[in-house]
C-alpha cells in the first residue's frame, strides 16, 4: 500500500501512520532500528529506496527517506507512506522537502518525530556525503553512519576525508564490498605452508577506494611493505599478491566477476567475486551496530602504503 500526502506536516503524517497501523496491523514496535536515507531528488532516489527495502528484509526497520528538493522553491513538505508488500519487512516514509525544508537542519527536524523510541538510528548517504558525517545535523542523530566513497567525484580524495573526519560509528560501502576478498585471503593464510608474508602488491582501478582500503587493511594486519599499483581498465579491485618464500598467494579477478586463487601446493581455485549489490552491503552493515575498529585501522594505514607500477611480468 502506498499513500501519498502532498503539502503535509509531520503531525499529519504521524496521525496517518497511527491510522494505517490500526487498519492494517503494521506494528512499529516490531522494528529493530530506524534506517534514515538522505538523498537528492533525482532519478536514483527510487533505486536507493529499493535497496533500503531489500536490506530491511533481513533487519525489520522503519525506513525514513529524506529527499532534498529544489532549494529555490516555496517551503513545502510532500510525504509518502509505504507499508505491506510495497515496503518489504519495513514501513517506508518518504519526506520530500522543498525550499527551506531541503536544508540539513530542516531534514533533521523532520526526522526526529519519525524516529522509533529506544531504537538505534542508522543513516546512509547513497550519493554525496557531508565532509564530516558525524557533525551533519542528520548524522548527529545516528549511532551508525554509512557513506560511499565510490560515488564521489574524486573517490580517493573522499577516502582521505573519511580518514581525517573519522568518528566512532562511521563506515563506508567501499569497505563493505571487500568482505569476500578479505575472507578468501584470510582463509588462504590458514592453510599450509605457514611461511610469513614478506611483502604485498595490491592492484586495481586508479580511482578505486576499495583497492586502497584493502591495501590499508593488509598493511595494518601484516605489518609488511604494501605496494598499491594501478590497472588501466575500469573494474575496481583487480588482484592481491601476498609474497612469501615458498611462493606467492595470488587472488586475481580479471573479468570483474570470477576470481582465481593460486597458492603453493594447492590446485588453483575459481571463486565468485562479482561486485556485491548495495542491498547486500547495507544488510551487512545493519547487522553490526558496534564500532568497526578494523575499518578504522585500515584508514589509518593508508599513509603506510607505497604507490607505483605493477612489476614486469605480473599477471593481468
Amino acid at each position: 500500500m502506498i499513500v501519498d500526502m502532498p503539502a503535509t506536516s509531520t503531525q499529519q503524517l504521524n496521525r496517518k501512520l497511527v491510522e494505517l497501523r490500526e487498519q492494517s496491523g503494521v506494528m512499529a514496535q516490531g522494528r529493530v532500528l530506524t534506517f534514515v536515507v538522505v538523498t537528492d531528488d533525482s532519478t536514483n532516489t527510487e533505486d536507493a529506496i529499493e535497496s533500503a527495502i531489500e536490506a530491511s528484509r533481513a533487519h525489520p526497520c522503519r525506513v525514513i527517506v529524506l529527499v532534498r528538493g529544489a532549494k529555490k522553491a516555496a517551503a513545502r513538505l510532500d510525504a509518502q507512506i509505504r507499508v505491506g508488500g510495497d515496503a518489504g519487512a519495513s514501513e517506508v516514509i518518504v519526506l520530500r522537502g522543498y525550499g527551506p525544508l531541503s536544508s540539513a537542519e530542516a531534514c533533521a527536524g523532520m526526522t526526529i518525530p519519525m524516529l522509533l523510541p529506544d531504537a538505534p538510528v542508522v543513516v546512509w548517504w547513497p550519493g554525496l556525503a557531508p565532509a564530516v558525517p558525524a557533525e551533519d545535523p542528520v548524522g548527529r542523530l545516528a549511532s551508525r553512519r554509512i557513506t560511499d566513497a565510490a560515488v564521489e567525484k574524486h573517490p580517493l580524495r573522499a577516502l582521505e576525508q573519511r580518514t581525517a573526519s573519522y568518528t566512532i560509528g562511521d563506515t563506508d560501502l567501499a569497505w563493505t564490498r571487500l568482505t569476500l576478498w578479505r575472507a578468501l585471503l584470510a582463509s588462504a593464510l590458514d592453510q599450509p605452508p605457514y611461511d610469513p608474508i614478506t611483502s604485498v602488491v595490491v592492484d586495481g582501478e586508479p580511482e578505486s577506494p576499495s583497492t586502497d582500503l584493502i591495501a590499508g587493511w593488509l598493511a595494518s594486519r601484516l605489518s609488511v611493505p604494501v605496494k598499491r599499483t594501478k590497472v588501466g581498465a575500469v573494474g575496481g579491485m583487480h588482484s592481491v599478491r601476498l609474497n612469501r618464500r615458498s611462493g606467492p598467494v595470488e587472488l586475481i579477478r580479471a573479468d570483474g566477476k570470477t576470481g582465481s586463487l593460486t597458492q603453493p601446493g594447492q590446485p588453483d581455485r575459481l571463486v565468485h567475486l562479482a561486485r556485491r549489490p548495495i542491498r547486500d552491503c547495507l544488510a551487512e552493515e545493519l547487522r553490526r551496530l558496534d564500532t568497526d575498529e578494523i575499518y578504522h585501522d585500515s584508514l589509518n594505514a593508508l599513509q603506510e602504503i607505497t604507490r607505483g607500477r605493477a612489476p614486469a611480468g605480473a599477471k593481468r
